[in-house]
């Protein structure tokens, strides 16, 4: 398994700010990201862990987006 950088630009109504904590704030991505951007987002999970390092989450997109799901693992929290 390697590091990859992925970089997409989106419009979206929900200011920066709260979308970015949404994004980066591991305890509510579960819950915020599908409601505040159903049109991307069909659901989020925790696959292991509890939000610390080592916890595995799985992004599952919406259809006719680029992707079918993400999964994502919290290395270190700051």
């Amino acid at each position: 398994m390697g590091s990859s950088t992925f970089t997409k630009e989106f419009s979206s109504p929900v200011p920066a700010g709260k979308l970015f904590k949404a994004l980066v704030d591991i305890l509510d991505s579960d819950n915020l990201l599908p409601k505040i951007m159903p049109q991307a987002f069909k659901s989020v999970e925790t696959i292991e862990g509890d939000g610390g390092p080592g916890t595995i989450k799985k992004m599952n997109f919406t259809e006719g987006t680029e992707f079918k799901n993400l999964k994502n693992r919290v290395d270190a929290v700051d």
